[in-house]
């Protein structure tokens, strides 16, 4: 037993060392699922009881994408002395790393595989996360209920829904972004429901060390501390996934995307809020092109695109390159099916750092705004502070949209979406810079009470 104990722990040395060693990652496409173990008539060995569910509810057909990539494949390409990093059953691929390219050749002819796109090379130098102080004692609002959070929630009445007793109860948001640096340690913040964490990235590192963005980015849904912040969906439950490497940005940051994005939709989620985009890379062979915002030519986007056909809800922020030469949204904010936001300051002026639409295609980008220029959101110290950006912008419309949904519990994914547009101050003559414009969710509501009677 002791010498098995000694060999499994220098096999264990010997992997994490080859790991660490990493120099590149390539996307392997595959061709069929046909050798698959599993069958879409048991689903429950690949889906949750709730993503069942919620797949009845709106009467959408489980097929062939949600079956898992074909294990037969993976192993096989395991064997070719390569380590897979993540698979992804809507768009059939395997990610792995492999530093020699013999190896990667021999991968490329198998009968199975589609592609070969390399996306991922290490960079010259790897940050290291390190725990930020704590302060601890934010500001309290004594007039306030919602603290610094009012006038985020009230732009778009969503306080209306939470006196009207839909503040998120019963819903699952998953937040996919680059860290949560603290979240674990600030008091006003540890009322709040997290189901569970993922780190698609580097699955051994401690999510609530690495970068800051999806602290703030929580704080704007998830907040619960009465006269110091209430955010948008403060008794909505949570799971917190990291797809986003600080460190660098290549194409494998989309790998990790879409892998999250099947992650939350096996366990159940109903609504994911995503404040990432990409259009500029470290290899610039791989930049996109405003001609490439059709929707469809990023794999972060055709992701996003399929998750109204599983029954979820995608929020996502625009970008914030409106003052920058690009201006244009960013995928997968071009995406079909889902819900852009621009951002707009407190005052309902657009925010000049916004990203801009429409898609390539001719479809109206961003669909809403909301507050991203100085919204209020949670630091790691934890005090609250204020932050620009179209990822602010994203979370406050994502808390609203869930309890929004709560409240019509009846509606598909793709209605949901549409009663949000609808309800915009635009959506008579919806444009390029503010879409379908701020949504009266409070007005969304009373209009799917009247088709219910």
């Amino acid at each position: 037993m002791k010498r098995m104990l000694i060999l499994l722990l220098l096999a264990g040395n010997i992997l994490g060392a080859a790991a660490q060693q990493d120099t590149l990652k390539y996307r392997v496409s595959l061709t069929d699922k046909s050798a698959t173990t599993y069958s879409l008539d048991k689903p429950e060995a690949f889906l949750s009881a709730k993503a069942i569910e919620r797949r009845k509810r709106q009467h959408l057909a489980i097929d062939s994408t949600d079956l898992p990539v074909c294990g037969k494949y993976v192993e096989e390409i395991r064997r070719q002395g390569v380590r897979v990093v993540v698979t992804g059953k809507w768009e059939n691929f395997v990610t792995v790393a492999c530093n020699d390219p013999a190896a990667m050749h021999r991968i490329a002819t198998l009968p199975f595989v589609r592609s070969v796109e390399k996306v991922w090379t290490k960079p010259a130098k790897e940050e290291t996360p390190r725990r930020d102080s704590l302060v601890n004692s934010p500001t309290v609002y004594a007039d306030s209920l919602y603290g610094a959070g009012y006038a985020q929630i009230r732009m778009s009445h969503g306080d209306k829904l939470h006196q009207a007793g839909f503040r998120g109860q019963n819903m699952t948001i998953a937040v996919i972004d680059a860290g949560y640096h603290n979240a674990d340690r600030i008091t006003a913040m540890r009322n709040i429901h997290i189901l569970g964490t993922r780190d698609f990235v580097n699955p051994a590192s401690d999510i609530y060390a690495e970068n800051s963005h999806g602290l703030g980015v929580l704080s704007c849904m998830a907040m619960n501390c009465p006269n110091v912040m209430i955010g948008t969906a403060p008794e909505a439950s949570y799971w917190l996934l990291r797809s986003e490497d600080n460190g660098s940005e290549h194409l494998v940051e989309q790998d990790y995307w879409a892998a999250a994005v099947e992650f939350a939709d096996s366990v159940g989620v109903d609504v994911v809020n995503t404040s990432l985009g990409y259009y500029v890379f470290d290899d610039p062979e791989k930049n996109y092109r405003l001609c490439d915002l059709d929707g469809r030519y990023s794999l972060m986007s055709r992701q996003a695109a399929r998750m109204a056909d599983k029954g979820m809800v995608l929020v996502c922020s625009a970008g914030n390159s409106g003052d920058d030469p690009w201006k244009k949204i960013t995928p997968p904010g071009d995406a079909a099916d889902v819900l852009t936001v621009g951002a707009i300051d407190k005052q309902g002026q657009l925010a000049p750092f916004s990203s801009v639409g429409n898609t390539a295609d001719g479809r109206i980008k961003p669909d809403v705004v909301a507050v991203g220029m100085k919204a209020d959101v949670m630091g790691t110290n934890g005090n609250l502070r204020t932050a620009n950006g179209t990822s602010f912008a994203s979370p406050v419309m994502c808390g609203m949209v869930a309890c929004l949904w709560q409240a019509c519990p009846t509606l598909t994914a793709r209605q949901l979406m549409d009663l949000v547009r609808r309800s915009g101050d635009r959506a008579q003559c919806p444009d390029n810079i503010y879409g379908y414009g701020v949504p009266d969710l409070w007005k969304a509501y009373t209009d799917y009470r009247k088709t219910m009677k």
